[in-house]
């Protein structure tokens, strides 16, 4: 079984970019599809960007569309969310989630089986 953990969060001018890391543990990721995702107080988690277990598709939601990029270290385990050109609407609380799937992957929460604490995203100036 697969554990995670999202770090990397943090206060960020509007404009600005960050990168968030999710470590994982117990289990290689291959197999793996791993999606981020983000709650903002007050409002649904949404999906922000997912890679497929076979890195074969990737998915972003339009509200990031053209400013996210997400990609798998499997030497150290790990998957970045790097975002770019940041805006106060990116604040939120991001987590990380893995599920064993084959095919591409969803920005859905629900199919997840395996989640990360968060980390917390402010835009703010």
């Amino acid at each position: 079984e697969v554990q995670l953990q999202a770090s990397g969060g943090g206060l960020v001018q509007p404009g600005g970019s960050l990168r968030l890391a999710c470590a994982a543990s117990g289990s290689p990721l291959e197999g793996y599809a791993i999606g981020w995702f983000r709650q903002a107080p007050g409002k649904a988690r949404e999906g922000v960007s997912c890679i497929s277990s076979r890195r074969e598709y990737t998915y972003h939601a339009d509200s990031v569309q053209g400013r996210a990029t997400i990609s798998i270290d499997k030497g150290r385990n790990m998957v970045f969310l790097e975002i770019r050109d940041l805006k106060p609407e990116d604040t939120a609380v991001y987590s990380c989630a893995a599920q064993l799937r084959v095919g591409p992957c969803t920005l859905a929460p629900r199919p997840y089986d395996y989640w990360g604490q968060g980390t917390l995203v402010t835009v703010s100036a």
